[in-house]
């Protein structure tokens, strides 16, 4: 079912620009977390981030979060989200994806849009620890691509709803797009930071200098020559092209057997219209949320000196809906 957005931007923030560009300016929220390392089956880690100490005896959900590209903790968006549920005493964890803690992880792969491997280890992880506790899962931007990947493709996943936020669910559409107009700022953001953690990897990481120069890395100029490098032959993708194809999540959403929302702006300054699903491609258990304006994972509204971000108020209604049904009122 796809059905308009409640969601309408302010009059000083209506350019996608701005409502992707202001939130991080903006929602400046103080880092307060418990950090956990969860130690993996291949002998690498990720790290985690609670907003809340766990409470061994409660039966209330445990939301279970997966950052964008790049991404950690220290995004204002999962920052925002961690103190906003916080706030309603909602526990929370974050999965920082391989390397995207501060720290090179031990094996020469990384992470990508595909890779759900890790997410399924935490979450049969966390079903082990709280067995009385309802798991849900909510993913922005890459996070949302690869939650989409998990959901489709673990049919016995134990997850009882999703949330899907600004996903490029179209991953080859959406690499052209950011390398076009004003688009490339957030490109160069991203590789730089990219180009940046696989820098340290080729000088900490055993093997990672035989697979890349330094000036190779310095020579990576859009998303996509990184995914051709880096992506595609450190996965098992025989190209950027074949990874893009293979990992996308457009082409799953009617494999997805959980109550699943997912929120998108038709704006999207990462994304063309390519992205939108047809109603028809849609599993009967996903509700797609299109608005006109939202940028990317921005969705801000009220005045400048005084913004509310939409998203933890759409959370905190959509886990409020999530429990009446689960306790059939």
């Amino acid at each position: 079912m796809i059905v308009e957005s409640t969601f309408r931007a302010p009059w000083w923030a209506r350019h996608p620009h701005l409502q992707t560009i202001l939130p991080k300016w903006l929602h400046r929220q103080p880092a307060q977390f418990r950090a956990e390392r969860l130690e993996l089956p291949d002998g690498d880690f990720v790290d985690l981030a609670w907003n809340l100490s766990p409470e061994p005896t409660t039966a209330q959900p445990l939301l279970v979060l997966f950052h964008g590209l790049e991404g950690s903790v220290h995004s204002h968006y999962a920052k925002g989200m961690l103190t906003h549920l916080a706030k309603q005493g909602q526990q929370a964890v974050l999965m920082h994806f391989r390397g995207c803690s501060g720290e090179p992880n031990r094996r020469l792969e990384a992470y990508h849009s595909g890779a759900i491997s890790d997410a399924r280890y935490l979450i049969a992880t966390l079903q082990q620890r709280y067995p009385n506790r309802p798991l849900l899962a909510i993913g922005w931007s890459l996070g949302g691509n690869m939650l989409v990947n998990l959901l489709a493709r673990t049919p016995d996943l134990p997850l009882q709803a999703a949330m899907v936020i600004s996903a490029p669910l179209l991953l080859a559409s959406c690499s052209d797009r950011v390398n076009r107009g004003f688009s490339r700022v957030y490109q160069t953001y991203l590789l730089k930071s990219l180009r940046g953690n696989l820098e340290r990897k080729r000088q900490q990481v055993p093997g990672a200098d035989k697979r890349w120069s330094a000036d190779q890395i310095a020579a990576i100029g859009t998303l996509r020559q990184f995914d051709e490098l880096v992506t595609a032959p450190l996965h098992g993708f025989a190209s950027a092209d074949d990874y893009y194809q293979r990992c996308s999540g457009l082409p799953l959403l009617g494999a997805i057997g959980i109550p699943t929302l997912i929120i998108h702006a038709a704006d999207d300054p990462f994304m063309s219209e390519a992205v939108i699903p047809a109603a028809h491609a849609l599993s009967p258990t996903v509700r797609y949320e299109l608005s006109r304006c939202g940028g990317h994972v921005g969705f801000m509204y009220g005045t400048p000196w005084r913004p509310r971000y939409w998203l933890e108020e759409r959370v905190s209604a959509w886990l409020s809906d999530w429990q009446r049904q689960a306790s059939g009122q």
